[in-house]
């Protein structure tokens, strides 16, 4: 059975590399190639399991990171710090106008979020079927914060032992039944906890997508103190159960 994200939470990999960015705190024009390839990489493990359909966009900004990288790292007699910088500072270039891009759209979400809390929508303008979301609102956790914790449960479990494949045609809806329930039943899920250490990947991979639907579905929530922290689910704000009345 194949898994495919059929919802459009991955903006590319020019946002999971502005992510990489700021996670470590740099200016973006200071890119720090070496450690971020490395992680770029990490990250599209986890991707190419998801079969998002920009798998093949996250390998190409992945070579041009490792070329830079290699190239920087290992420079040949005939080549010199010249050859590196073009690549980088297009690379750079491309980070920069992605930012521009995306720092004008959230500016854009902001005031319109203001604006309906001004001016309240009338009945005869809302649409006549609203269809699923198409962001996901994580809290204070971004999308690629959990691809990191799952990353990380991935490398744990090759780690005790060599990887297998093993078929899963478990349906995504069972995962996300069984995932809700779980946590409704224990009202706040560690992420980590999901995953037994004996778990077939393909089954990895279904329970990470039914998170990931059950938050983008707004069921669920997801905090984590700070980075690389635990990520810890929750049932969101008006999805909890009301409370017995005696």
């Amino acid at each position: 059975m194949e898994f495919k994200v059929a919802i459009d939470i991955f903006s590319g990999p020019m946002d999971l590399l502005l992510y990489l960015v700021k996670r470590h705190e740099v200016d973006v024009i200071e890119v720090p190639i070496a450690r971020i390839a490395e992680e770029f990489i990490a990250y599209i493990d986890v991707i190419q399991d998801l079969a998002i359909d920009q798998v093949g966009e996250f390998v190409e900004l992945a070579s041009v990171l490792l070329e830079i990288k290699a190239r920087s790292l290992v420079p040949r007699p005939e080549e010199n710090e010249e050859t590196v910088e073009p690549v980088r500072e297009d690379l750079v270039k491309r980070l920069l106008e992605y930012k521009q891009y995306r720092d004008a759209a959230v500016m854009l979400e902001d005031r319109a979020r203001q604006w309906e809390l001004r001016f309240a929508r009338l009945p005869a303008d809302e649409p006549a079927q609203r269809g699923t979301p198409t962001e996901v609102t994580i809290g204070d956790v971004h999308v690629w914060d959990l691809v990191g914790a799952m990353s990380r449960v991935i490398a744990k479990q090759e780690k005790r032992r060599p990887r297998k494949i093993i078929q899963d045609d478990t349906p995504i809806e069972t995962h996300i039944e069984r995932v809700e329930s779980h946590v409704r039943e224990k009202g706040r899920v560690a992420f980590s906890e999901l995953f037994d250490h004996d778990m077939p990947r393909m089954k990895l991979v279904g329970i990470f997508l039914a998170v990931l639907e059950l938050v983008r579905r707004g069921t669920l929530s997801a905090q984590q103190e700070k980075l690389f922290d635990e990520i810890w689910l929750q049932l969101a704000a008006g999805k909890q159960p009301a409370p017995s009345v005696r």
